[in-house]
């Protein structure tokens, strides 16, 4: 490759490194297998097993959830159905790989087929399928061992193998596949180091080639000249002191005031978000403890929980969002029932149709856990749709005493009828993971719709601006929650739609204080005006930019 060739991907976690890459392909074992399909049935359980105490191990809590959920895919009934309906039970089996994978590639296709959180977890059946292969001959991978300063480069990167690498000599991350909200670029960015995801041609480029990754520009450069190097660095410092330099509240360089705060999913994020200097919790996803539990679990489990994700925020306003099951979280004890397009039904406040005791005792045991916690507590419900849901959802936390209301605005629907909805209830908070899979029609953890699947459409932002509006005229106040909130630019033109506080992974707070602290409202709005005029997610980016860029230098 000549000298400062460029391949340009999709920056996910901001950063500039430099480094030999090291190339990772997920090999499969090739030996022969023989067993039985009940030996088959007992690896896939361990394979399971094994993914459960990897998540134990994390601290990460978007990466807990990651791997929770593929430990229960690979103790799936239907999985195990699909490799046991090519194979006689009584029957030890002299080699039993084309079998496993042919199973595995039908139930894979029919995933697909189905569309929804389906067509989301069908790439982990691949890591599946590796795993169980692998666990049967006993070629077992160690995982991704490093042992000097490297960067990443991989075709993709499950989830696992993202949020176990050595910090110390994980220079940076970059993938050909996935979006800016895969599960990959969501743990990369939790991580806080400098990561690409969609960076097509990248696996061609020779180990241990010197590049040069640019996590803030999407650039991946190949050999980089010393005077490129330099100024790249020097550009990056530069911003990562201004970011240092802010402390203290967001805000604006006029003085408006911006809540920034952090997500988290259990005690450990609650204090990393403390550590980052967050203003608070914007989202608590309390899905973590589900996950975990074979069975719900009890009121007073649940509140020692949120107890230790309420105790360090003393001060502070900590939004929870009740049970999010469904689509990518499932919960296999409550989202029992087979649906077609798991992503478009019963899920988060939707499980109040078949199963309406769970989130009645959430809220109890949200309510019990703040008692005694001086903390500004607010509740918000996911997949609220109707200004009767959010009524409903009103009525069932004030009666157990929660003040502060709220509902996520995470659809079409929601967002277009903001002021019938928001006029039920005390705020609003955009996950914008979910509202731009929902307004782009695409699942947002398909590699193959990384185009269609970023924050930055016009379409999604004109969705944001009717609702955000929407709140400010009924005086209530409106946040995001998304991975949209880490970044920079992207929070400045969500700032001038009308949002009031961003909700972000701890790791980005402190950067996206110090960008905001350059630009006034009236830059970020026209900021966002330029964006929505655009006609494409990168154009919207590009004039974005263009106007921030100007204000902040």
């Amino acid at each position: 490759m000549a000298m400062n060739n460029s391949l340009k991907g999709i920056g996910v976690s901001p950063g500039v490194s430099v480094g030999p890459i090291r190339k990772v392909i997920n090999e499969t074992s090739t030996d022969v297998i023989a067993a039985s399909p009940r030996e088959i049935f007992e690896a896939l359980i361990k394979v399971g097993e094994d993914l459960e105490q990897s998540a134990a191990k994390i601290e990460l809590d978007v990466a807990k959830e990651v791997l929770s959920a593929q430990s229960m895919i690979a103790q799936d009934p239907a999985l195990v159905e699909a490799i046991g309906a090519r194979l006689d039970q009584d029957i030890k089996y002299p080699d039993v790989r084309a079998d496993i994978v042919a199973a595995f590639a039908g139930f894979k296709d029919a995933l697909l087929a189905i569309g929804g959180y389906f067509a989301e977890r069908a790439a982990d059946l691949d890591e599946i399928c590796t795993r169980l292969l692998n666990k049967l001959s006993g070629n077992e991978s160690e995982g991704l061992v490093l042992t000097a300063p490297t960067i990443i480069v991989a075709e993709d990167l499950t989830p696992a193998d993202t949020a176990a690498l050595n910090l110390k000599f994980a220079l940076a991350l970059v993938v050909e596949k996935g979006g800016p909200t895969s599960h990959t670029a969501i743990v990369a960015r939790g991580l806080g180091i400098p990561a690409i995801v969609g960076c097509a041609g990248v696996m061609q480029l020779a180990d241990g080639t010197n590049v040069l990754a640019d996590g803030r520009a999407g650039e991946v450069l190949a050999s980089p000249d010393e005077a490129t190097i330099k100024e790249r660095e020097i550009k990056e410092d530069a911003l990562r002191a201004r970011a240092a330099s802010v402390t203290g509240p967001g805000r604006l360089a006029d003085g408006t005031p911006v809540k920034l705060l952090a997500n988290c999913g259990d005690g450990d994020g609650s204090v990393a978000a403390i550590s980052a200097g967050a203003e608070g919790i914007g989202l608590f996803r309390t899905e973590l403890l589900f996950l975990d539990s074979s069975t719900e679990p009890s009121v007073d489990e649940q509140i020692q929980m949120y107890r230790t994700v309420f105790t360090p925020m003393v001060g502070k306003r900590v939004v929870v969002r009740t049970l999010d099951a469904g689509s990518d979280k499932p919960v296999p004890y409550i989202n029992a029932i087979h649906e077609e397009n798991p992503a478009l039904g019963v899920r988060g406040w939707r499980l109040t149709r078949t199963s309406d005791g769970v989130l009645t005792r959430q809220l109890q045991a949200i309510a019990e856990a703040a008692k005694g916690i001086d903390i500004e507590l607010w509740v918000m419900a996911p997949m609220i749709n109707t200004p009767a849901e959010a009524a409903d959802f009103a009525k069932r936390a004030r009666a157990v005493g929660i003040k502060q209301v709220g509902v996520m605005v995470e659809t079409p629907a929601a967002a277009i009828h903001a002021d019938k909805v928001l006029a039920e209830v005390d705020f609003g908070s955009f996950g914008t993971n979910d509202l731009t899979q929902y307004v782009m029609a695409s699942d947002r953890l398909d590699s193959r719709l990384s185009d269609m699947t970023s924050s930055w459409h016009p379409a999604v932002l004109r969705t944001i601006q009717i609702a955000a509006s929407a709140a400010g005229n009924l005086i209530k106040p409106i946040g995001v929650c998304g991975e949209a909130a880490a970044n920079p630019y992207l929070a400045a033109v969500l700032l001038g739609l009308g949002v009031n506080s961003l909700s972000m992974a701890p790791s980005a707070i402190s950067e996206v204080r110090g960008f905001l602290s350059t630009v006034d409202l009236a830059t970020c709005q026209a900021a966002a005006h330029r964006a929505i005029s655009a006609i494409s997610a990168e154009e919207a980016e590009s004039f974005a930019k263009e106007v921030l860029e100007s204000a902040s230098k």
